[in-house]
């Protein structure tokens, strides 16, 4: 078999795997970004647990599909850029548009609240966007996919934070991570710089913890600095939000 039947060949598994209808549910289920779990995937494609388990292990074979396990989950989504663009191509062509992942989360979590030791929701989303975005955040080595560095200019941004990089970057824990947020199904800071952000942002009251759950209040003083420093414009009354473009 030459490069040219392999090819081929290749393309008719893939295409096969996108054309059995709960497969092709699935996959324009997380053209969105967000990320599924594979219950979440049964009841889009409507069909058992275990038939949407077989259906995701087919296209994870694929390539078309990954799993981010984190604790007793798993969440699916799709393997990269040229997946979706792929996908859209084929939207384009069948005249099809895609629904919008609109989150279940009670709103005083969905916001801000802890996960475990650092930032998530909402806000803790929007930085980790600000904070690529400004190129504070440098991409991870080649053993670390989903890992962060800090740029000269992030170094600075998190210092004058009152967060010590140094100190960070010692601990016996991975420094800094992408993980995968449960209300927002997008990345937000975990690991050791993430930990260090939320105690900074309690520290300097931008946030308040609340007594009985893992919500977290953004004060007014939280407001002002986010805006002014980041370029984060925080909507409490629907808990949405912007950026700033200076």
């Amino acid at each position: 078999m030459d490069v040219k039947d392999r090819s081929e060949l290749a393309v008719s598994k893939i295409a096969a795997a996108i054309g059995e209808p709960a497969r092709a549910s699935i996959l324009y289920c997380l053209m969105d970004g967000h990320a599924r779990t594979s219950t979440e995937l049964a009841t889009v494609a409507q069909v058992s647990p275990s038939t949407a388990s077989a259906h995701l292990n087919r296209l994870r074979a694929e390539r078309l599909v990954k799993v981010l396990v984190q604790g007793r989950h798993r969440y699916y989504s799709l393997e990269g850029r040229a997946v979706a663009k792929a996908l859209e191509g084929l939207l384009v062509l069948a005249g099809g548009a895609r629904d919008t992942f609109v989150p279940n989360t009670p709103s005083r979590l969905r916001l801000a609240r802890t996960c475990y030791d650092h930032l998530a929701g909402t806000v803790a989303v929007g930085l980790h966007d600000r904070f690529q975005e400004l190129g504070w955040l440098s991409a991870g080595s080649r053993t670390d996919e989903d890992g962060y560095g800090v740029s000269v200019a992030g170094a600075k941004a998190f210092e004058a934070l009152g967060i010590d990089l140094m100190a960070t970057r010692m601990l016996r824990r991975r420094f800094a991570y992408a993980c995968l947020d449960w209300s927002e199904r997008r990345p937000h800071i975990g690991g050791a710089l993430g930990a260090a952000l939320l105690a900074a942002a309690l520290k300097k009251r931008w946030l308040t913890r609340d007594l009985d759950s893992r919500a977290l209040g953004v004060t007014n003083l939280g407001r002002r600095e986010m805006l002014g420093r980041f370029g984060l414009n925080l909507n409490l009354t629907n808990s949405s939000l912007n950026f700033v473009v200076s």
